[in-house]
């Protein structure tokens, strides 16, 4: 299980935003269209069969596991904590920091 926590904080660092996902979570839809209407091409990757990964993002402090969201290799939350900064307006900067986008 150690080499699955590896994997994910692996994948969560490969790009500047990353979004775990289910295809059946409609909060997961919503956090990936805000972040394309922000102009960011976030990695995403789907764990709807994958129990192990599951539980990976959970042993990271992800709760809920999913959706799991990542900027410039760290955790930022899940989809409350995301509409939270993008309604204090932060989600934007973050993203610019992280070079997911560029103004």
């Amino acid at each position: 299980m150690i080499k699955v926590i590896g994997r994910v904080t692996d994948l969560a660092s490969k790009k500047a935003a990353v979004i775990f996902t289910k295809s059946t979570c409609c909060m997961c839809h919503s956090i990936k269209a805000l972040f394309y209407e922000l102009g960011a091409s976030p990695a995403i990757h789907e764990v709807d069969h994958d129990a192990d990964m599951e539980w990976a993002l959970r042993r990271l402090g992800c709760n809920p596991a999913i959706p799991a969201v990542f900027i410039g290799g760290k955790y930022v939350g899940s989809a409350r904590d995301v509409i939270s900064l993008h309604v204090d307006g932060t989600l934007k900067q973050k993203l610019i920091e992280a070079r997911a986008i560029w103004f």
